[in-house]
């Protein structure tokens, strides 16, 4: 098997890359890190010294990949299926990139200041840093509430890179500023991404780890 991805179920940017090889069931091989543990951090920095996951290795090629969009635009360049996850035409890729960038910085980052800080002891807590992450999660929520009020998905009929990363930052976004009540048309694009097959899978697959999400 030419493709091995470096990952952890609960990573939300391994989500994304999971549910973009679900969706075009594109054949890899899992390897789960576990950046916790010595043997198996050890391991994966000696591939990628940044250790941040995910990474795709492509053993045909020998080449490695980092960083999620980047894994994604390559397996569309590579190993393209029937989603097409980057539109042909280079205005309409333009827009989606920005969107996936929108739910990676805007959504996904500062979740993940939230939810890290509560792994964090007491005395070394950033409540200064929790509420700016906050604000702008309620920012970004409420422009996304504007933009999916007439769509299916994040660039309207076709689903993209955009929604793959739409899918995990919203997911635990919800965890963090609770969409229902506040935010139909986002919670509605919720609904559609937990009920699309890839994303379901991914999901399903990271049921044993929940338990270990900080509240």
């Amino acid at each position: 098997m030419s493709l091995k991805l470096y990952f952890h179920p609960l990573s939300s940017f391994s989500q994304k890359v999971l549910a973009a090889l679900y969706e075009n069931d594109t054949p890899f091989e899992p390897q789960v890190v576990n950046l916790f543990d010595e043997d198996s951090s050890a391991k994966f920095r000696r591939l990628w010294p940044i250790a941040k996951i995910p990474l795709l290795h492509d053993e045909a090629k020998d080449w490695s990949i980092p960083e999620s969009s980047i894994i994604i635009e390559y397996l569309a360049q590579h190993y393209p299926g029937p989603t097409e996850f980057i539109p042909e035409d280079p205005e309409l890729a333009r827009q989606m990139r920005f969107r996936d960038r929108f739910f990676d910085l805007y959504l996904n980052v500062p979740m993940q200041k939230v939810v890290t800080d509560r792994l964090r002891p007491e005395g070394k807590r950033d409540a200064y840093g929790v509420e700016e992450a906050k604000t702008l999660l309620g920012t970004a929520l409420g422009l996304l509430d504007q933009a999916m009020a007439t769509k299916t998905w994040a660039m309207g009929d076709q689903f993209t890179m955009a929604d793959c990363a739409a899918a995990p930052s919203l997911f635990y976004t919800n965890m963090v500023v609770p969409l229902a009540g506040r935010h139909k048309h986002a919670t509605a694009y919720l609904d559609r991404l937990m009920k699309r097959p890839s994303f379901a899978r991914v999901l399903k697959e990271a049921e044993p780890y929940f338990a270990l999400i900080p509240k």
